[in-house]
């Protein structure tokens, strides 16, 4: 039940906010209660990672209750490695965003009461959806997030928040009715095979044909894509990130997201291989085209929330392109870089709102010289910035090398594009670190405040997290690699075999392959993991 009882934390700090006084003498206990229920969630997922065991693949901690008995629906839930490590990203950053957003100013008088209630609301949510093993209930779970993101953009955010939350709404929801037009198609499937039934381990054995299964592909991938963002579905993310608070922010990027490339594991990966096969070159020039997009524009931004967004686009094409190489390095790499972008990214978005809320201005223009006046933040900024554009001894590097080197296994001339993304990210970053930050003072800035404690101890904890697994990232990938074997298993041809030099064999007058391989050529060839051939060569040759 712990599953249950980690999603459902977050949920009851959410209702007693909602119950407490709201007026501005409270605002301060509200605020504590908050921090304190998003503190015992991280505390019982911390509980749920010492029940977890990181050698076992399959699900864990698995629930299933019976919920909607004639349509097959179950409440059932359960974790594996991926499903583990972006519950754990949720639960610590959650009280990061929280803490940091003591002092944001709400528009108009807005309760902060229904604003941190709102995030407690999110949090919960998106526990419960990557924990769902039943279609069904990942679904209502996958839709439900919208809510909360909603309002706390369209109540919340700056002056465009009307229009940002309204078209962040219709996007998703167009990519939710088509994942339901396959839900429904799922039934109707294993309603003919049998019985009804959403599990996903009942799903994944139905009989499907290959005209079917597309479409169910297509219904789902669709959804994913919105949500992820991938190009060039991905328009509603710079207003959202532009519109919305810090905290939401953060929330949305670096968490709800993440939803996209984890339903892309989980569902399409896991219910339609032979479709995610087919797809896959389609979907490899998308994910290109968005770090190589996502990247010049944000080159080209002058709204630093925006081009912290336009980054995201970028980043979500690599962890789709690890995806969507079918190798368990790349895969692995992709489900580290979720994590690792979520951290950087929350750094970057938390910062900056800081530094705008004391500027008053989202403007690169509107800066210049601020390390002379706020070093520490200065410092953050740079650390944050640095680990975007994936430096060496920061978290994303390790993740972002994982993608491209398992890409360059199966397709050079897509990696070899992607590889261009990590020259545009330096400059994006370091062409805005350098107008924010050095150079003269610009006038206005005199009394620009630098990080309070309060401030540094928000942010301390992604930072520590951030140079802590570009140095040793073992521990989350311990949890990662076997459930990414067990899909790794189930779609395209697995992971590519090592080359056999031509050589090895050339010296040899007999040749005898022991395997189901009757050339070196073949063996270059196949992507299966059968890839132990033994060359017996005659004396003369050697073997």
């Amino acid at each position: 039940m712990i599953l249950t009882l980690l999603a459902a934390t977050p949920l009851v700090g959410a209702l007693v906010l909602a119950l407490l006084p709201r007026d501005d003498v409270r605002a301060g206990l509200v605020k504590v209660v908050a921090i304190g229920f998003s503190l015992l969630t991280l505390v019982i997922s911390l509980a749920m990672m010492s029940q977890y065991d990181v050698h076992a693949d399959g699900y864990q901690l698995t629930e299933k209750h019976r919920w909607i008995e004639p349509f097959g629906v179950w409440y059932s839930l359960g974790v594996d490695g991926i499903g583990v490590t972006l519950i754990l990203l949720t639960t610590v950053l959650t009280p990061i965003v929280l803490l940091a957003s003591w002092n944001d100013r709400l528009p108009g008088r807005r309760s902060v009461n229904s604003y941190l209630a709102w995030m407690l609301v999110l949090e919960g949510l998106a526990i419960g959806v990557f924990a769902a093993t039943d279609a069904f209930l990942f679904y209502v779970l996958f839709e439900a997030t919208l809510i909360p993101i909603y309002f706390l953009i369209g109540s919340y955010g700056g002056p465009q928040r009307q229009y940002a939350a309204v078209k962040f709404l219709i996007y998703n929801l167009v990519g939710g009715l088509l994942m339901l037009a396959a839900i429904v198609g799922l039934y109707v499937v294993s309603s003919e095979a049998g019985s009804p039934s959403y599990l996903i381990g009942d799903l994944a054995n139905l009989d499907l044909g290959t005209h079917t299964e597309r479409l169910l592909f297509l219904g789902f991938m669709a959804a994913f894509a919105i949500k992820a963002p991938l190009w060039p579905f991905h328009t509603w993310l710079p207003d959202a990130a532009a519109s919305a608070t810090p905290g939401t922010s953060v929330l949305m990027v670096s968490v709800i997201d993440k939803v996209g490339t984890f339903g892309m594991l989980r569902w399409c990966l896991e219910l339609f291989p032979g479709a995610s096969e087919w797809a896959s070159p389609v979907v490899l020039v998308l994910a290109v085209i968005s770090i190589l997009y996502g990247a010049l524009l944000a080159i080209g931004q002058d709204d630093i929330r925006r081009l912290i967004a336009f980054t995201s686009v970028s980043h979500f094409g690599f962890i789709i392109l690890g995806i969507f190489a079918f190798t368990s390095t790349s895969m692995a790499g992709s489900t580290l870089y979720m994590f690792n972008h979520g951290l950087s990214t929350a750094a970057l978005f938390l910062v900056s709102g800081l530094m705008i809320a004391r500027r008053g201005s989202a403007s690169i223009a509107d800066y210049g010289g601020v390390q002379k006046v706020a070093p520490i933040m200065s410092g953050v900024l740079l650390v944050a910035g640095l680990s975007s554009l994936s430096l060496p001894g920061l978290a994303p590097f390790v993740s972002e090398f994982m993608v491209l080197a398992g890409t360059f296994t199966r397709n050079v001339p897509i990696a070899v594009l992607a590889t261009l993304g990590i020259v545009l990210a330096a400059l994006y970053i370091l062409i805005m670190y350098a107008k924010v930050m050095t150079g003269p003072l610009r006038k206005g800035l005199e009394h620009f405040r630098d990080l309070q404690p309060r401030e540094v101890a928000a942010l301390a904890p992604a930072l520590v997290l951030i140079v802590g697994l570009g140095f040793y990232p073992q521990p989350v990938l311990n949890v990662i690699n076997p459930a990414i074997d067990g899909i790794v298993s189930t779609v395209g041809d697995g992971d590519p075999a090592p080359r056999t030099p031509a050589s090895v064999a050339g010296d040899c007058e007999d040749v005898t392959y022991e395997g189901s391989y009757e050339s070196v050529e073949d063996l270059e060839k196949s992507g299966g993991y059968e890839s132990t051939v033994t060359i017996t060569c005659d004396e003369e040759g050697g073997h």
